[in-house]
């Protein structure tokens, strides 16, 4: 049994920062590429960003030069260090990992809030 738990949503203001985290626990083999989602209301789930096991890295372009994405495999964990908010930045988060040496298997956390107040 595989759990991703995020950590580090909340309000702030507009031109804030934020920092989520998320660890994968439970019977784990390897973790392979770790990504970020989220989920405004009434719209659909988009991928932010995602990080493979190397350390690459891709964004979408909304937030290109804003938010970073970075990885600790050792602890299994994901961050996303998001900076200069702005209110459309709303939404619930979610952690999202492909863990498995084969077959793969993809995992979600449950997601946190994040308000961005204008």
């Amino acid at each position: 049994q595989v759990q991703l738990v995020e950590s580090g949503g909340g309000l702030v203001q507009a031109g804030g920062s934020l920092r989520l985290s998320c660890a994968a626990s439970g019977t784990i083999s390897r973790v392979h590429v770790m990504a970020w989602y989220r989920q405004a209301p009434g719209k659909q789930r988009e991928l932010v960003a995602k990080i493979t096991r190397g350390g690459i890295s891709n964004y979408t372009d909304s937030v290109k030069g804003r938010f970073t994405i970075s990885r600790d495999n050792a602890k299994n964990t994901v961050y996303l260090q998001m900076n200069s908010l702005k209110p459309e930045d709303t939404a619930v988060y979610y952690c999202n990992a492909i863990i498995g040496w084969g077959p793969f298997y993809e995992y979600w956390g449950q997601g946190t809030q994040v308000a961005v107040s204008s």
